[in-house]
């Protein structure tokens, strides 16, 4: 945690004359503690990388939940041009929620356990190459949406992944490991629920109106979870619809199937156990009140849940084609890493066929 002399200090680590009236503004927003790892080298880094030519900057820490929100408001009220979150998914979501439909551009430092809207938007999670597209700058507007009335830029849901992230929340330790293991103990104890869901300008109506049993429903703006985890993989975060993915309740000896298919993007409507479709909003009655999730926070809901898209209310610096859908880790390998290591998508394709799994294309 920073003391208040190291927060003072950081405060004014970048903070330039602004005699020049061209020169943009940028505040960025760090949350000490997402990640568990210290951010004395990202602030260092934002004063050796940022062009102090075209930016004033300056650093603020944030000091308790939900004091992103608090500065990245300021922030959009007295005009700073650009707002940057270091941070996890939960920090992310505090600043973006307090920029939407403001002249505000967000830019993001992923520095958290998933960092679900950074890996679809193809932000490095490297901080050094993360601070160099903030200083080019490009921006693009990107889709978010409702929950209840609460923001989401990546994913919301109930069920499963929701009880996943009641008990992730309330582990002392962060990180990849730590949620496999509260996902394991909830696996062994968790009950699907009954749903009715109604769909208003869906493109699909397989489930509307209809009762259904589900292990999860996940409400999808961006591709995945986080980790890689595609509970998405064809979202468009520029389309204004959000992807619904409706896993049904299935026996624990397929459960390592089913997180094969997660984390190879082999989530289809089709699949065994799956069902998916596209919306611009929706609603969700079940059997009582309980948790819910938005980005990953848990919190409590009635037993009716509204949810909706709102079509490009937020500006965000990446590359100009990152809203749109992005293809699974193992399908770019290739691409970025070159050919040699695309033969890595081999074996995960091998280990498919052994599981029993069938390819469903999407045309």
């Amino acid at each position: 945690m920073l003391n208040a002399q190291c927060s003072i200090k950081i405060y004014y680590l970048c903070t330039l004359i602004t005699a020049n009236p061209h020169m943009q503004t940028i505040r960025f927003i760090v949350n000490p503690i997402s990640g568990g790892s210290s951010k004395k080298a990202i602030i260092k880094a934002i004063d050796d990388i940022i062009d102090h030519d075209r930016y004033d900057c300056q650093v603020w820490p944030t000091r308790y939940a939900g004091h992103g929100a608090v500065l990245a408001t300021m922030a959009a009220e007295n005009g700073i041009d650009i707002v940057v979150a270091i941070g996890g998914d939960g920090t992310i979501n505090e600043v973006a929620r307090s920029l939407v439909h403001t002249d505000t551009v967000l830019g993001i430092v992923p520095c958290g356990s998933g960092n679900g809207l950074a890996r679809h938007l193809q932000i490095p999670l490297d901080y050094r190459k993360a601070l160099r597209m903030i200083n080019d700058g490009n921006n693009v507007s990107i889709d978010y949406g409702l929950i209840n009335g609460h923001p989401f830029f990546c994913t919301c849901g109930m069920g499963f992944d929701a009880n996943v992230s009641y008990r992730f929340s309330a582990s002392s330790k962060r990180g990849l490991r730590t949620y496999i293991e509260n996902t394991i103990t909830a696996l062994a104890k968790y009950k699907p629920e009954t749903y009715q869901i109604t769909i208003d300008n869906g493109q699909s109506s397989i489930v509307n109106g209809q009762s259904i049993e589900a292990f999860t429903i996940a409400l999808a703006n961006a591709s995945q979870y986080g980790n890689n985890a595609y509970i998405a993989p064809y979202a468009s975060m520029a389309d204004g619809l959000m992807d619904v993915t409706i896993i049904e309740p299935f026996p624990m000896t397929e459960a390592p199937a089913m997180a094969y298919r997660l984390f190879s993007g082999k989530f289809e409507d089709g699949a065994k156990h799956i069902r998916m479709f596209q919306t611009s909003r929706l609603r969700i009655v079940r059997e009582r009140a309980g948790v819910i999730h938005c980005d990953g926070d848990p919190m409590k809901a009635e037993r009716e849940i509204e949810v909706s898209i709102v079509p490009g209310g937020l500006r965000v610096i990446c590359e100009s084609d990152a809203g749109a859908h992005t293809q699974p880790l193992y399908q770019t390998i290739g691409q970025t890493l070159g050919q040699p290591l695309a033969s890595l998508g081999q074996p995960l394709a091998s280990i498919g066929q052994t599981l029993g799994l069938t390819s469903h294309k999407k045309e």
